[in-house]
């Protein structure tokens, strides 16, 4: 029935942003617990169990992998606003911690560019001259699990990330051995300082929950800024477009 259709169109389509809530939901935890490096790694085979199950959902006639298929999409990539997974948490936390000073506001802000670029080759891809015909959806809803291969082969000749093996694990010499690694031989002492001062102010800083956030009378008018300036955005149309 239509109706049914309708509703399994629109579960398809809304479970993506639910995995995506829980995804970042659990960034915080997964990070401080494993690392960020592990988790990427972690992430990037959820993404390339995902592709292989929507992409073998055709031949297996049931669109139940779809569903599964997005849900764990969700969970790993998630949109990049206002519902972003681990892939977009993680990312930018790992990109910016193992970026040189000189250049971390270059490297974080061309991941946006990435993002940006991914989007347009996928609407590109699905069109119906390329991937989005009746025999190829397929093909188009796997290559998603493409760069979680690329990053697999590649993350693992990376360190883990300095402040995260000073700040979370103690270990100076494994953040020294690091920062050498990604920044070269030279003298990284005042990188090294910066991160000891991090680690001794996140010592006095409490770190909220989202109920206390809502009830900090310090912030209030911000948190009242983003929310009016998300609802917006997300009810201009531009996600209908």
């Amino acid at each position: 029935h239509q109706d049914s259709l309708l509703l399994l169109w629109s579960m398809t389509v809304s479970i993506f942003g639910i995995g995506g809530l829980l995804g970042s939901s659990a960034s915080r935890y997964l990070t401080v617990k494993y690392g960020k490096k592990k988790c990427l790694l972690c992430n990037n085979l959820l993404m390339m169990v995902a592709a292989s199950v929507m992409g073998f959902s055709k031949a297996a006639q049931a669109f139940e992998m779809i569903l599964i298929g997005r849900f764990m999409c969700g969970i790993s990539a998630g949109k990049r606003f206002p519902l972003p997974g681990l892939c977009v948490t993680l990312h930018h936390q790992y990109v910016g911690e193992i970026s040189p000073r000189k250049l971390r506001g270059f490297v974080n802000s061309s991941s946006s560019c990435f993002w940006t670029l991914g989007k347009a080759i996928g609407q590109i891809s699905g069109q119906r001259e390329l991937l989005g015909s009746q025999s190829l959806w397929p093909m188009l809803m796997a290559s998603c699990g493409l760069p979680a291969l690329v990053q697999i082969v590649t993350l693992p000749f990376f360190p883990e990330s300095p402040p995260y093996l000073l700040m979370h694990k103690g270990d100076q010499e494994g953040c020294k051995k690091a920062i050498r690694q990604l920044w070269g031989e030279g003298h990284h002492q005042a990188d090294f300082d910066d991160i000891m001062k991090e680690k001794a102010t996140m010592k006095n800083t409490k770190i909220l929950s989202v109920l206390e956030l809502m009830r900090e009378p310090a912030i209030r008018w911000q948190l009242y800024m983003i929310v009016i300036l998300t609802a917006t955005v997300q009810l201009c149309g531009i996600n209908a477009v």
